[in-house]
């Protein structure tokens, strides 16, 4: 039976824990099963022995997110269309009770942008840039944990360095909320000047749904492929399509959730979905668009069932 001193100690390092296996996963699910089969873990070891307990269980969650990572890229091969990370969801304001997941949010290397950069990495590459680069573990300690030697994981993280070196930056919470709603706003006119002039030339639409729901199959880029997309999705949903949206955070800036459409007459219906954008220069970037069910794990809303 693990003593109580254990048990808080552990929990001290929760949030630390969830950050590390997020950003390594990009998976809810899969970041919180980390975390526990960490615990077990620990419980199973003698504490005593372990000097420094943060270090130690930040190892051993990347060992379990290496094998996690292996596994997904197996699933990936039969995916359907494009692979977004799965994302957090939170409302606009605190919520009631304390959840370590919105502290992990607030982090910027836990946007939206970042875990899709991370995610064209190797297994091997991802672990060793964030282990080292994002969470400070020493290129011996993981060069152990991929076993290899050190100056083959220093060349892993530089590689995963480069790209990650790709990622638009994220701009502050006011500018990326301006850019979202002035893009909403125009969808909403349907107007497709005005969609286009809320929108970076390079604009670009991800959709994830492996099949089970319309979305983008392909990355859609520019403009003007992105207006004229979104206006199709509305003309298709009609007004269901902005009354079941709900203003909400996604990976910790504005986006959108919606329970789903039941649809009627001339416009179908839609299952749940989460929308999330990039910001670029004002405007907006990018669009992801989230349907994939097995994705909607990390939704914190009050009044959806998590």
């Amino acid at each position: 039976m693990p003593s109580a001193t254990l048990v808080d100690e552990f929990e001290g390092h929760r949030r630390h824990l969830l950050s590390v296996a997020y950003r390594l996963t990009g998976s809810v699910s899969d970041a919180e099963d980390a975390v526990q089969e960490s615990w077990l873990r620990l419980d199973e070891e003698n504490a005593t022995g372990i000097r420094d307990l943060r270090s130690w269980l930040t190892t051993v969650v990347g060992r379990i997110c290496l094998d996690r990572l292996r596994s997904a890229a197996v699933r990936r091969e039969q995916y359907v269309g494009q692979w977004l990370p799965e994302p957090i969801v939170t409302g606009l304001g605190p919520s009631a009770e304390p959840d370590p997941l919105e502290a992990v949010v607030q982090e910027e290397d836990n946007r939206l942008a970042a875990l899709i950069v991370l995610d064209t990495l190797t297994p091997q590459q991802r672990v060793a840039f964030v282990l080292h680069d994002g969470f400070g573990v020493p290129f011996d300690e993981v060069a152990d944990l991929l076993g290899i030697a050190v100056p083959a994981a220093r060349q892993l993280a530089s590689r995963a360095r480069k790209a990650a070196a790709a990622t638009t930056p994220a701009v502050p919470d006011e500018e990326h909320s301006r850019a979202v709603q002035r893009l909403l706003g125009a969808l909403a006119s349907g107007d497709i000047d005005a969609v286009v002039s809320a929108l970076h030339p390079d604009a670009l639409v991800i959709g994830d749904a492996n099949g089970t729901t319309g979305t983008a199959v392909n990355v859609i880029r520019g403009a003007d492929k992105f207006a004229r997309f979104y206006l199709g999705l509305i003309r298709k949903y009609g007004a269901a399509a902005f009354t079941t949206m709900q203003p909400v955070l996604v990976n910790g800036q504005l986006g959108f959730f919606s329970a789903g459409i039941a649809g009627g007459g001339t416009h179908r219906s839609s299952p749940p979905r989460v929308g999330g954008f990039t910001v670029r220069d004002g405007l907006v970037y990018a669009a992801y668009d989230i349907a994939n069910p097995e994705k909607l794990l990390g939704i914190r809303l009050p009044d959806h069932p998590s």
